[in-house]
């Protein structure tokens, strides 16, 4: 084992609050500093070279071995024993694709070294608990103790479980020891089946089962009988929901039987490679729309990064292992937590500290699961649109201090909308003797009962038991296998996959049966053939194991080299792991050298078919919450209050850690208007990069409601989603379809009612009054929390939550509105009153900050009034009357509007009228929404009110404007609020402001919070230097010809398909060329007038942003020919962009005049940014900025390394022509700037793009690409036609061609 010694591990901006942090717990870490060291697993000695080679590649060295790892008392954190982390995987083929043969395997860690560290162990001890996460890494004793990172272990054995002779007590004792979760019907059932087949079970088949009949997997509670007050129901939960689409699902196309819904989506185009010669090419037809929402809450509570990352990725494979290959396109992200108390911050409505010790805490949660979901969602590339985020911890109506109604298993939801073909929506026929194939990473010892271990409560399982439940993600893996799902989408009806199904819960034990039972069939499998990176593995863990990034296919014998080929192109792990038979009969053969029977040997009827149904005996229990006492309280005081309460509060610090512009077809993300504010209600895509229809999204969730009434918080939040989604200009309420995630404490006293009556009241009564459906949805039951604290047993359980997503195809995506007012007309604004005049106030926003409840809750009891609502504001989008839209729900009408003035940072002049209780009606939570509609229209938009009946619950209620910087409420003639709209902005935006300086730069956070006083700016704005109307390509065009560019990608990259639609829009031959086809010679840049390095994580960018993908060019000498011969072309063109811009800027000592050019490093914030900012184009040699000098246009950028870092003399002192800067961050006055979040890296002077080889070689960090099509700007002026101004960078490539 060869050990080199690295640079600096944790920016010093984070190194400064874990030590102050520490002080203020009376650790002294003094001079706290940490390193990376890199542990080379070797076959031999390394030769010199390759020793430099490894040096280079991991920028560690030998010689500071002895200073990083033999320092005495240094704390050297590793991955956890017995596993390989997934920054392994990646470096070790990075390495080996460098030219590193002897190298087995790479791996990283981190000592952390403070003044003392050898003899203060206590304060050594509480730096080990703080710097590592014992779910995934471990700490090694000393520099000796780092062998056992490598250590390899035989395989485990097979054990069997002796019920033949000891019957029921041996399997109860095995179900304790190993945490099936299995409960005693299904014991005494497996007992018996066993005894029938005369013989024993093993562990595999045992934890087999328990994985696929789990709560998780088989959803028992929601296909139970039911009987509720000693009266036996007819119809099961699943039975009702069901009902929705037998009643309303002639618009879907899948339902309940695949894993995911697919609905009807319009005529479109797909922009795919062709299968022949790569080429990029539009194909009409149309593009179905695929949803599913899941939750991961058992894994984030336990580890939120890991946890959450997980969940993520669960749901992006739920979506691409649909029919035969969906492809997912957009997300959403949710979390429920309990009271966050933020340190030095803490809110009057927080109840006392009272948490388990295994549980992470609400603030660790909210700290690292959404960085956990989004770096997944990142470098998969899919953008993250929607979700919501939720605070709850109250006292039980018992008035039981040590009994709470709240998160602490907390909700952590993750869900999205993809896109499938026609003639993939259904899976086909496997045939007996169909291969079987596992697509994707190895199997590991990770996530090893998860689906059990989810569906029990928190405290019932075994703490050991919940570190091996909990997985990790590695989101490069899944971006190769979705390369080869899309590779197979491409081929329609020649795709070679039959069916497929995802890996999930319960790993191979459960996805292999389930796809081959699904076509009634049987198989046989072999264990020796599954792909593993830990030989150590029982037969049980390697059928068992949650290990993530897996997909299992069926694939036709004759097609088998065909899917090959797919698979070694995109440099994806499979592995043909067995075979489809006509018997139903399951049958596993072990691992070689294990001694024992078979692993599994079963028929598939006793895995699937003979279970005991369950049976739920529920009783309601009516809530005893007292009435809400308002005395004492005043509108300023409330307001205050309210606007800081998380589920009502700014939650910028959530959003822009997450890519939203990736694919290149987001319309509408959660930022909004000219000041980027986190105010849309829904997220919104184009179908295609053709055309004008797309799909629609939005969240609609009142949990808080249940604590008094269940069924009223699932009404609400069927009304919520479909407020949101209203904006969206969807044709007919009927096109809306619905995912529905229930979930509940099951078990605890009146919770089953309070279920039962929930989903009876949502899916037998409100969705047919609405005449929708809910086509998919998920369960988790186990909502609740136990611990003991000497002799007082403490209680946490979550009320009825019931998560609506509504999803919805669109006509004309241009005609979503937003909560941006529009302040050039003369406007009213008008309320929409659904509740007709109700404004009840229990559960509310306004009642959680004054730590109350009330008896009282919002509810839809007049469904048609929704339909109608509905009807108006599509009639109103369609004819262009509704200028800003905004619903309203948690904070009432009063953050209704105070979110509009936000986003529009405009004054408002509101009259509530005559009012019994000004409280009730600002913050009362009742469904309904705020409109803008033009004075002069206002006639008609009566007329369409009053023909569909609800003229008399709207009115007029003010108008943007007033006072500057005032936001004045009257009731009548009495003002109940006049105050600073900043003063307000500040307050809602503090939440983020305080968990961005936890968590990132505080310097950072700082400056983006100091902006809102900024009164005077003016906003984003776009200032091009040329007319965008004008095509300097159009003489080249018109020659017909049709230049090749490469649209170039590593493993890992993920915005080709963008970059491919801006070039073919400007007049190139946009072709599909992956690095293997350089390596392998199936093309070569030399063939090609230019080439684009696309943006994404080629590598997951393990050695740095890029680094990997340039090094793997760099130590291949024929790459590198190839490389450097094409930047001396002068007729050829480069152009890298984010990651292909830190690619080709390591490449820069093979790009002639590139001398200068930067490296690129962390971002300041020391965070992954996702903004809409304004650049200026400057004046430089690119050939791809001609023309543009001058110009101040708003573009995203999306990293999370940045930053240009220049070597040497300080720029500022260079001649341009050295530099050759060709772009560069302004503020929002035009200045060049180093402030964020304007500049939201840091670079030095803001420099964001260079160029090089005469401008034949061009750089940027920002997307241009994804902002070519006008629709696609999260902001722009309403001038613009089809196009941005950003379509003349690809046009002027077209030029230069000729």
């Amino acid at each position: 084992m060869l050990i080199l010694g690295g640079a600096s591990a944790v920016s010093s901006f984070r190194l400064e609050k874990l030590a102050h942090d520490a002080a203020g717990r009376g650790h002294q870490l003094k001079s706290l500093r940490a390193f990376f060291f890199y542990l080379a697993d070797t076959s031999g000695e390394l030769s010199s070279n390759d020793k430099a080679r490894l040096r280079n590649l991991v920028d560690g060295t030998q010689e500071r071995t002895e200073d990083v790892v033999a320092a005495a008392g240094a704390l050297l954190v590793v991955p956890r024993w017995g596993t390989r982390s997934p920054w392994s995987t990646k470096a070790s083929e990075i390495a080996k694709r460098c030219g590193l043969s002897g190298l087995s395997r790479l791996e990283r860690g981190v000592a952390w070294h403070f003044d003392d560290m050898a003899h203060d162990t206590k304060t050594r001890k509480y730096l080990a608990d703080l710097a590592h996460d014992p779910m995934i890494e471990s700490i090694a004793s000393d520099q000796a103790d780092l062998a056992r990172v490598f250590y390899s272990a035989s395989a485990g054995p097979l054990r069997v479980v002796d019920v033949l002779n000891s019957g029921l007590a041996a399997l109860e004792d095995a179900n304790r020891r190993e945490g099936f979760a299995l409960n005693h019907d299904e014991i005494a059932y497996l007992v018996e089946e066993f005894k029938r087949l005369g013989r024993n079970p093993t562990d595999a088949e045992l934890m087999m089962f328990a994985q696929v009949n789990s709560e998780h997997c088989r959803h028992k509670i929601f296909n139970a009988r039911w009987r509720v007050d000693d009266i036996d129901q007819p119809h099961s939960l699943f039975e009702m929901i069901q009902s929705t689409h037998a009643a309303n699902g002639d618009k879907t196309l899948v339902a309940y039987r695949d894993n995911a819904a697919v609905i009807t989506g319009y005529p479109s185009a797909w922009f795919l490679p062709r299968p022949d010669d790569g080429e990029y090419s539009q194909l009409a037809e149309p593009m179905h729309l695929l949803m599913k929402v899941e939750t991961h809450n058992h894994p984030t509570a336990i580890s939120p990064f890991p946890g959450a990352a997980t969940g993520s990725g669960g749901e992006i494979r739920d979506e691409g292992a649909t029919g035969r290959g969906g492809k997912p396109k957009a997300g959403i992200t949710g979390f429920s937590v309990s009271d966050l108390r933020l340190p030095g911050w803490p809110m009057p409505w927080e109840l006392k500290l009272q948490h388990p010790r295994r549980l992470a805490s609400p603030l660790q949660i909210m700290l690292d699961g959404p960085i956990g979901a989004a770096s997944f969602n990142n470098e998969f590339g899919r953008p993250n649109i929607g979700g919501y985020f939720r605070t709850l911890e109250v006292l039980c109506d018992a008035q039981d201090k040590a009994l709470r109604r709240g998160y602490h298993k907390p909700i952590m939801l993750a869900g999205g909308m993809g896109n499938i073909r026609p003639g993939h929506v259904a899976k086909q026929p496997i045939e007996p003797d169909a291969l079987i194939v596992v697509l994707g990473g190895p199997a590991m010892l990770i996530g090893l009962g998860g689906g059990a271990a989810s569906s029990v409560d928190s405290g019932q399982s075994d703490e050991a038991l919940d570190f091996a439940s909990v997985q990790r993600g590695n989101a490069e893996m899944q971006r190769r296998c979705q390369e080869v799902l899309d590779r197979c989408i491409a081929l329609g009806a020649q795709s070679p996959i039959v069916s497929l199904h995802d890996v999930g819960a319960g790993g191979l034990s459960n996805a292999l049966p389930e796809l081959v039972h699904d076509a009634g069939i049987g198989a046989v499998f072999s264990l020796d053939a599954i792909p593993s990176d830990e030989p150590g593995l029982s037969p049980m863990q390697l059928w068992c194991n949650e290990a993530q990034e897996r997909y299992v296919l069926a694939v036709a014998p004759k097609r088998i080299e065909d899917f090959k080929a797919l698979c070694t192109r995109e440099r994806c792990l499979f592995s043909i792991v067995g075979s489809a038979s006509a018997d139903e009969h399951l049958c596993v053969s072990g691992v070689t050298g294990v001694a024992g029977p078979h692993p599994v040997d079963l028929p598939m009827t006793t895995l699937f078919g003979n279970a005991p149904r369950m049976q739920r005996d529920a009783r309601r229990q009516a809530a005893n919450y007292p009435a809400l006492d308002l005395s004492g309280i005043t509108m300023d005081e409330a307001f205050d209050r309210v606007l800081r309460l998380p589920a009502v509060a700014d939650k910028t610090f959530l959003i822009t850690i997450g890519d939203r512009s990736v694919g290149g077809q987001v319309v509408r993300d959660q930022m909004v208007g000219p000041w980027q504010v986190p105010v849309a209600d829904a997220g919104v895509t184009a179908a295609g990069f053709d055309g004008h229809t797309g799909e629609a999204m939005a969240v609609g969730e009142r949990t808080p409601l249940a604590l008094v009434s269940g069924p009223a918080s699932g009404r609400m939040a069927v009304a919520e989603a479909i407020t949101n989604i209203a904006c969206a200009g969807i044709h007919a309420l009927s096109d809306v379809h619905l995912s529905a995630n229930w979930m509940a404490a099951a078990g605890e006293p009146g919770e089953d009612a309070a279920l039962f009556d929930t989903v009876r009241a949502v899916a037998s009564d409100l969705c047919p009054a609405l005449g929708i459906s809910i086509p998919v949805g998920k369960d988790s039951m186990s909502m609740s929390t136990r611990w003991q604290v000497g002799e007082v047993e403490h209680s946490v359980s979550s009320p009825l939550s019931l998560v609506i997503t509504a999803f919805a195809s669109v006509g004309d995506v241009r005609k979503c509105v937003t909560p941006d007012l529009n302040l050039e007309l003369d406007t009213e604004l008008l309320l929409v009153d659904l509740a007709r005049g109700c404004q009840r106030l229990g559960g509310s926003a306004l009642a959680q900050v004054y730590g109350q409840v009330g008896d009282q809750v919002p509810d839809l009891e007049y469904p048609q009034d929704l339909v109608a609502f509905f009807e108006v504001t599509r009639e109103l989008l369609a004819q262009g009357l509704l200028l800003a839209y905004h619903d309203r729900s948690d904070g009432g009408l009063g953050v209704t509007l105070a979110e509009m003035a936000f986003a529009s940072r405009c004054s408002l002049d509101i009259d509530l009228g005559v009012v019994d209780n000004p409280l009730a009606a600002v913050f009362a939570e009742e469904a309904g929404a705020v409109l803008q509609v033009p004075c002069d229209a206002l006639d008609h938009v009566w007329r369409l009110f009053e023909r569909v009946g609800l003229r008399q619950w709207v009115r007029v209620i003010g108008r943007p404007g007033g006072t500057p910087d005032t936001v004045r409420i009257r009731a009548g003639k009495e003002v109940v609020l006049e105050t600073r709209r900043s003063d307000l902005h500040c307050a809602w935006s503090e939440l983020s402001f305080r968990m961005q300086g936890l968590r990132d730069n505080p310097q950072c956070a700082l400056e983006e919070y100091a902006r809102l006083r900024d009164l005077s700016d003016p906003g984003l704005s776009a200032l091009p230097a040329f007319d965008p109307e004008h095509n300097p390509a159009t003489k080249a065009i018109l020659s017909g010809k049709r230049p090749r560019i490469a649209i170039l990608r590593e493993q890992g990259v993920n915005g080709q398909m963008e970059m491919a639609a801006a070039f073919d829009r400007a007049g190139f031959a946009a072709v599909d060329v992956t690095m293997s086809d350089l390596a392998e010679r199936r093309h070569d840049l030399a063939d090609f007038s230019g080439f684009v390095a696309c943006g994404g994580f080629s590598f997951g960018d393990v050695l740095g942003a890029g680094q990997g993908w340039a090094k793997s060019i760099l130590f291949q000498g024929r790459l590198r020919d190839m490389f450097e011969e094409f930047f001396h072309r002068d007729n050829a063109f480069a152009l890298g962009v984010c990651n292909g811009c830190q690619m080709m800027a390591a490449l820069k000592d093979l790009i002639p005049g590139a001398q200068h050019w930067p490296e690129f490093a962390n971002n300041h914030s020391g965070q992954f940014e996702s903004r809409v900012v304004m650049v200026e184009v400057l004046e430089s040699e690119s050939v791809l900025f001609e023309g543009m000098a001058g110009s101040r246009i708003p573009v995203v950028v999306a990293h999370g390394e940045g930053r240009a870092v220049f070597s040497g003399s300080d720029i500022a002192s260079m001649p341009d022509n050295a530099v050759q800067a060709s772009l560069r961050f302004v503020d929002n006055y035009g200045n060049a700037t180093d402030q964020y979040p304007f500049n939201p890296n840091g670079s030095d002077h803001g420099i964001t793009g260079l160029c090089a080889a005469k401008g034949r070689a061009t750089i940027m960090m920002p997307h241009p690409e994804r902002n070519f099509r006008t629709l696609t700007n999260s902001w722009h002026p309403k001038d613009w036609g089809e196009h941005s101004p950003w379509l003349r960078l690809f046009q002027n490539a077209r030029a230069f061609i000729g």
